[in-house]
């Protein structure tokens, strides 16, 4: 059984719209390769030009960040499955505020940050 590299939706398009790839791999470096090797589009959306990891992109193997392994180094072995997570930034725009004392515009950061913590869109059972 090998290896399953599982593709976020962001980047299927790039994967031949698949939401997972399986390979041989010893390592998750060598997973990575064998994933961009096959789809070639993705190198450039998981890998900086040096070929180093983009600092976006976070990499799990069986729900473990191998930014506390021994990353792109971190042992594979058959049945395990990694799991690409890109950071997506951003959320809901808020728009140009007028009127005297409020700023040209409201930061995307306070709108994410209103939206994340408002209790009924965790969907929480008080």
């Amino acid at each position: 059984m090998p290896v399953k590299v599982m593709i976020p939706s962001p980047l299927r398009p790039y994967a031949g719209k698949r939401d997972s790839a399986e390979f041989s791999a010893r390592t998750v470096g060598e997973a990575l390769g064998h994933l961009t090797t096959e789809f070639a589009e993705l190198r450039k959306h998981l890998f900086t030009e040096d070929g180093k990891l983009r600092s976006f992109v976070n990499v799990y193997v069986n729900d473990e960040d191998i930014r506390y392994l021994a990353k792109e180094n971190t042992p594979t072995k058959d049945g395990d499955t990694i799991s690409i997570i890109p950071s997506i930034a951003g959320g809901a725009s808020t728009g140009v505020v007028s009127g005297p004392g409020t700023g040209r515009s409201r930061r995307r950061e306070e709108s994410l940050f209103a939206a994340c913590s408002c209790k009924s869109n965790w969907n929480l059972k008080e």
